[in-house]
């Protein structure tokens, strides 16, 4: 008895041991963690890398899949074994207004779980997640600060709903909107009395179509999608909810997190690439992968190729990011097709990767970076910045995905890196999910992936140019930026110095760019039209120097400005809005100046920032940026970005453009044709140089490993002839200048090939060959003639040899017939 009662004690004990090891498990800590899919192959993959994630990251407490589904659904669902699952009615046809929006199948599935499920009856915490997620830590809700009637969240900026009319109307109120989602964290009690709301302030905001536009729900589309986020906003409003925002918690891969935060949840909503590799998770949305033995997702690189790619070490950090998320699915779906039955993938590289001891270590469960309230932050950040001498910069530039774009990005960030230019850089790419699925230039620039508007998702009017405005309102709402001031660039520029706003005297409330008095719309009835302070349009674009205060303020109207002239075809003429062509193309322009004007942003303008090449330059002037948008000249050679509009000079090894002449032929009779002729001349060599960097990076073949050496003289036109001559015309195609290594199959042989050193050299190597060849012949028919004549003489031999036998035998048979005689 004794011994069974010691036993017990020791039983307790260790027990008490282990639930202290994992919280979660009994009151007042019990946590339980929900996420919501739909019966279909796209939420089938995500579950399986959320479930996994979910195992290694330790998350304590059960977790429950809200699975909503039709009757007609179930029928052919593959999916129920996948995690533990609650079905739930679907609510994507709605079964009163039958309008089709999945989105509330979340807020719809919380409430059903609530009634209908036994869990909810035994648990103190609530974790609600996302199925596009990967854990790389344990989310335990009070650790991360939460209490009861104090969830806590990740920020989700782009909801300005809750700074407008928006608010006002689906919320009695509307000072305790936050703008959160992604992750939530909060007490049963709370969830609970929130619910409910959630669910119908969402219906309320989705039948809410007279405020779906985007300057009132920060909604590019202003397609009410984003229903449910509002109705989760305005529902803890109700319910007198304040959130704990954290935002060191979350981070979408292909972003760079902040220096000593390490994030704890992987958000893989947008696309997002490492060097050439690249995902997109709308590219698998019918994918069967979960199903399809053996198949994984494109493997990424290696971390020790990501180290060799990146030098800055945060940077860096942010691809490791990227490259663990993607993994850690893998992983995932590797486990999942054993436990299917599949039989065991044959050895790879990769496979052997995702086994190691390696792999293992670097996904360990990570811990929570210490929460710094946000106003604790917001003071510390107050203090660091006054004790340095300048304000932080960002460097933006809005791209598609086409190869007109990709050289102008070479020719940018080449400059950007010489220039001096403080801070860092980011290309907005605008591009269709189908162009994703194409494009090969994700590692040409540190990038932020944009849904393309160039096929207005409304009015389908084509018109990419409002890309830009549209890319900056997403640029805003998705990244949190530390910087006070972004200059914001074209494509089509070249950077000779920095662009600082202290030099420039840019100031809050007071931007800086360059005139453009082509808009002569500032001052007529077009702005009298499109602004309600015509008197505050500047005449201004190109380059642009503004606080970020001003920007986020800005943006949207930059945006909706745009459309707004866009739409107004009446006033297209040239002599109201200075477009020659008469085609709205400028629009966008428009749609900056009226947008600043309705802030009253008036701008320091400056001439001394940029200049066109082929343009004279003002004496002394250090201009900062070349505008290569127009045709420029030099003696006869000409330079036109349109006629490079369909050439792919950044993929086609050792592509340049036709080289301008050298500096020192240029006549100098005129001083100020002598400036402009050297500015132009700058400007195309460092296009060029920069292309030729690029391929040696790409590590395209040597073009000269095969040609004779010679000096440097690249500086001169006529020195290209070992690349290919020039065409006498304009033909793009024929003023292409390739490298000897080009895989186009289609080029012409250069004249004069074969009088070059090159030929002589193939046609010793023929020879030489052919030698060899007639040597070896003769030495095999020599070989081949000794061994016929030997055999013939061994063959004798053996004839001779038998003759000798016989004759022998006849002379002893005749000696003995002589003895017996």
């Amino acid at each position: 008895m004794a011994r069974f009662l010691a036993f017990t004690i020791l039983l307790t004990f260790f027990s008490s041991v282990i639930s202290g090891l994992n919280p979660g498990l009994e009151a007042p800590y019990r946590i339980h963690t929900l996420f919501s899919v739909e019966c279909q192959n796209y939420f089938d993959w995500q579950t399986v890398g959320f479930m996994h994630s979910l195992r290694k990251a330790r998350q304590p407490g059960p977790v429950t899949r809200l699975l909503s589904c039709t009757e007609e659904e179930k029928m052919n669902y593959k999916g129920m074994h996948l995690a533990p699952t609650l079905e739930v009615p679907s609510m994507s046809k709605h079964p009163k207004t039958g309008e089709w929006y999945p989105a509330i199948n979340k807020p719809a599935g919380v409430v059903h779980w609530l009634k209908h499920s036994k869990d909810a009856h035994n648990v103190d915490w609530v974790v609600i997640l996302d199925a596009d997620m990967i854990l790389r830590g344990p989310i335990i809700p009070w650790e991360l600060g939460a209490e009861r009637g104090r969830p806590v969240a990740a920020y989700y900026g782009y909801l300005i709903g809750c700074d407008n009319i928006l608010a006002k109307l689906h919320t009695k109120n509307p000072e305790l909107c936050d703008k959160v989602g992604g992750l939530l964290a909060m007490h049963i009690d709370d969830l609970r009395a929130l619910a409910p709301l959630w669910l119908s302030k969402t219906e309320e905001v989705r039948e809410d179509r007279a405020h779906w536009a985007t300057n009132i729900t920060g909604d590019i589309y202003g397609s009410g999608w984003i229903s449910e986020m509002y109705g989760y906003s305005f529902g803890a409003a109700e319910a007198g909810l304040r959130h704990k925002i954290n935002d060191n918690l979350m981070i979408y891969p292909g972003y760079t997190p902040l220096p000593g935060v390490e994030p704890i949840l992987l958000h893989y909503g947008l696309p997002f690439s490492v060097g050439n590799w690249s995902f997109s998770k709308l590219q698998h949305h019918e994918d069967g992968i979960v199903y399809d033995c053996g198949r994984l997702f494109p493997e990424p690189p290696y971390p020790r190729e990501v180290k060799a790619m990146e030098p800055d070490p945060n940077k860096r950090r942010g691809l490791f990011l990227s490259i663990e998320c993607i993994n850690t699915m893998n992983e995932g779906l590797l486990l999942q097709h054993a436990r299917h039955g599949c039989p065991k993938p044959k050895w790879s590289k990769y496979l052997s990767f995702l086994k190691s001891k390696t792999f293992a270590e670097l996904t360990q469960p990570k811990l929570l970076t210490p929460r710094v309230p946000i106003e604790e932050a917001e003071e510390q950040k107050e203090i660091d910045e006054s004790t340095k001498p300048y304000p932080k910069i960002h460097t933006l530039f809005s791209t598609e995905c086409i190869p007109y774009f990709d050289w102008q990005t070479v020719g940018l960030m080449h400059s950007f890196h010489l220039s001096g230019q403080p801070g860092n850089i980011t290309r907005l790419l605008s591009c269709t999910d189908e162009d994703l699925k194409h494009y090969k230039g994700h590692d040409l620039a540190p990038t932020h992936y944009v849904p393309s508007m160039s096929l207005h998702p409304l009015t389908g009017d084509w018109y990419p140019a409002i890309n830009k405005p549209a890319a900056v309102v997403h640029w805003l709402n998705h990244v949190n930026t530390d910087a006070e001031y972004i200059v914001i660039l074209d494509a089509d520029m070249i950077l000779r110095g920095p662009i600082t706003p202290w030099e420039f005297n840019a100031a809050r409330g007071r931007p800086v760019s360059t005139p453009y008095e082509y808009l002569i719309g500032c001052d007529n009835e077009l702005a009298q039209l499109h602004t309600h302070h015509p008197d505050a349009c500047d005449k201004v674009g190109g380059v642009i120097i503004m606080h970020i205060d001003d920007l986020r303020e800005f943006a949207l109207l930059w945006l909706l400005k745009t459309e707004e002239v866009r739409a107004d075809r009446a006033h297209y003429a040239t002599n109201i809005t200075g477009d020659i062509y008469e085609s709205g193309w400028i629009s966008e322009m428009y749609g900056y100046a009226f947008g600043a004007a309705e802030l009253q942003l008036r701008h320091r303008i400056s001439s001394e920032i940029l200049i066109y090449p082929g343009y004279v330059p003002q004496p002394g002037v250090k201009y900062r940026v070349f505008h290569y948008g127009l045709e420029f000249k030099v003696g006869n050679w000409s330079f036109d970005k349109a006629k490079w509009r369909d050439v792919d000079m950044v993929n086609r090894c050792w592509a340049t453009f036709p080289d301008p002449p050298d500096p020192l032929t240029l006549e100098q009779t005129e001083e100020d044709s002598h400036q402009r002729d050297l500015l132009s001349i700058e400007c195309a060599r460092t296009l060029n140089e920069a292309l030729r960097l690029h391929h040696k990076r790409r590590n395209c073949l040597d073009p000269t490993a095969l040609s004779d050496p010679k000096p440097d003289t690249r500086n001169d036109v006529t020195s290209l002839r070992k690349f290919g001559r020039f065409a006498e015309n304009n033909d793009i195609k024929g003023n292409l200048v390739l490298g000897n290594h080009s895989r186009e199959s289609s080029l012409k042989v250069p004249d004069g090939l074969f009088s070059t050193l090159r030929f002589w050299i193939i046609l010793l190597w023929v020879f030489s060959g052919i030698g060899f060849i007639l040597v070896m012949l003769v030495v095999f028919s020599s070989y081949r003639s000794q061994g016929t004549s030997k055999g013939k003489n061994n063959k004798n031999r053996r004839r001779s040899y038998t003759g000798f036998l016989k004759t022998t035998d006849r002379d002893r048979q005749t000696r003995k017939s002589d003895v017996s005689l």
